[in-house]
């Protein structure tokens, strides 16, 4: 929950313990406690060692989610694509963006697509214009869901690229954790637009294109990154980003096998911010 909701919420009890005494005020008290120690526990998690996850390693937690958890890729996706449009309006609240939301959301063929799609439609829910450059569709029932799901709530799509400029964001969900180069040709112009528009953009998981165990100090720089379930060693390079962690569905029997160690997340939110542009 974002600090006005939190403070306009105390703010409503305190003001009825003017008229109905001490036990309004107490819930005030214990509300606006309950806020600090959120906000100490993320800062305090921010401070800790925080655990990269290579390549391999980040697929081998999605096989093992799977396969051991009991976990579906629609719920992983959802999981993901929710937190991540839950990062972005606490990043980019809808009201302080020039056009009151209109986001460019690009999908690849694959899982981070799928993602893209999901955060489209919860984002299209918390009141945001959502628009989808989908130019490689896949053809299976999970991603024909998905897309059957943002066009029932009203999600547009586009196969223009040229007018990037009129949007208050642009989501990267391209290519996540699995890519290898090279870029195939059918995406090089989304591609080059991510690295050349002055636009936010806001990448799924990893930046698309970038080498996830090394990074790369000449690809795609976004102006904020949500990680997913862990960050991936690339994200060590970006300096100037918004870095955010989502995913908050790892077991703990899963990130002890690991040896994760990550930030806790505040109350009952679906994302931590991990650092700020330095």
């Amino acid at each position: 929950m974002k600090l006005s909701q939190l403070t306009l919420y105390s703010g409503r009890l305190l003001f009825s313990s003017l008229h109905t005494g001490g036990t309004r005020c107490v819930a005030s008290v214990r509300s606006q406690s309950r806020f600090a120690k959120d906000k100490m526990a993320s800062a305090k998690s921010s401070m800790l060692p925080i655990s990269y996850l290579s390549q391999v390693e980040a697929q081998n937690v999605d096989i093992d989610l799977m396969n051991e958890f009991g976990y579906e890729m629609s719920q992983l996706m959802e999981l993901a694509g929710l937190s991540c449009a839950v990062a972005v309006t606490q990043q980019y609240p809808r009201d302080n963006l020039t056009n009151k939301g209109k986001v460019l959301v690009c999908c690849g063929p694959g899982n981070n697509g799928g993602d893209g799609l999901v955060c489209a439609r919860h984002l299209k829910l918390f009141g945001y214009s959502p628009c989808i450059y989908y130019p490689k569709r896949t053809d299976k029932p999970l991603y024909n869901g998905l897309v059957k799901q943002c066009t029932s709530f009203g999600v547009s799509f586009t196969t223009d690229l040229t007018q990037y400029s009129d949007y208050d964001l642009i989501i990267d969900a391209v290519f996540g954790f699995s890519f290898k180069p090279p870029t195939r040709e059918l995406f090089i112009p989304v591609m080059d637009m991510l690295i050349e528009t002055k636009v936010p953009v806001v990448s799924i998981d990893v930046p698309s294109g970038v080498d996830v165990d090394n990074g790369d100090a000449e690809g795609l720089q976004p102006d904020m990154l949500i990680s997913l379930t862990a960050p991936k060693f690339c994200s060590k390079l970006l300096t100037k980003t918004h870095h955010y962690l989502g995913g908050r569905f790892l077991p703990q029997p899963l990130i002890d096998k690991y040896k994760l160690t990550l930030p806790e997340y505040p109350g009952t939110s679906l994302c931590v911010k991990l650092s700020s542009p330095e």
